[in-house]
């Protein structure tokens, strides 16, 4: 085991992505090491060239059943210790009954939903022998309101929203934390391939910037510890005006 770090340590999967990559950057400049995840290694080498701190970048699938044990691994092995999971990983599949191609909508589940819950659990059975230790789920607010095409997607995240809650109400005598973070439209390079933006399929004239998730994040972690806010909604002006 690599030497015992006084730093905090968190671990990043989908780090490659936007949200991903600037709260890697964000974690980095306040001083965390870091272990990044995503599926390609060039990718991740170029995220950490732009980072201001340590971290180790490990490549991998979350459709692997090992992924989760091997990036805890990489944590305790090179820095001592692990301090906040970012379990961000995802994808987005959308299409009409007519049109979707259901091997990649089920490829999208088993990211989204099951390799984010192996991932909790490895991560979760470690913070508690630990005792504290603090988990964040990357959600959205298609969790909680469902728009079409996206009907497939919506459901991974409520499932996330599910599992966020029962995670929270088991652990919530403990000092270990689950956050659910609701992201609105964030703009994103996984938009790049839609024939029409989702800004314009939803009428928004600006849509959130990654960097803002990661602020959001930043505050989080710095909330007391007797202050549990377990769900996180990120919203554009425009969506946040529509809702008051």
């Amino acid at each position: 085991m690599g030497k015992q770090s006084t730093s905090k340590v968190a671990v990043i999967t989908g780090a490659t992505g936007g949200i991903g990559t600037a709260i890697a950057k964000s974690l980095s400049r306040a001083g965390y090491l870091l272990v990044l995840n995503a599926p390609s290694s060039e990718k991740l080498n170029t995220v950490a060239s732009e980072l201001d701190g340590p971290c180790v970048v490990v490549a991998g699938n979350l459709r692997a059943e090992s992924t989760p044990s091997t990036l805890l691994a990489a944590a305790l092995n090179n820095f001592g210790r692990c301090d906040v999971c970012f379990n961000n990983s995802g994808l987005i599949e959308a299409g009409t009954v007519e049109a979707v191609d259901i091997e990649r909508i089920c490829n999208m589940v088993r990211v989204n939903v099951e390799g984010a819950f192996r991932m909790a659990y490895t991560f979760l059975q470690y913070f508690v022998q630990q005792g504290r230790g603090h988990l964040f789920n990357t959600s959205s607010i298609l969790g909680r309101k469902v728009r079409p095409p996206v009907g497939a997607y919506a459901a991974t995240k409520f499932a996330i929203e599910a599992f966020s809650e029962a995670l929270r109400m088991e652990l919530s005598k403990s000092e270990v934390r689950i956050s659910s973070i609701e992201p609105g439209l964030v703009r994103t390079g996984y938009q790049d391939r839609w024939e029409v933006p989702p800004a314009m399929l939803m009428g928004m004239e600006e849509p959130l910037e990654a960097e803002e998730i990661a602020r959001m994040v930043l505050v989080i972690l710095e909330e007391p510890a007797h202050l549990r806010i377990p769900q996180h909604a990120i919203l554009p002006r425009e969506r946040a005006l529509a809702l008051t």
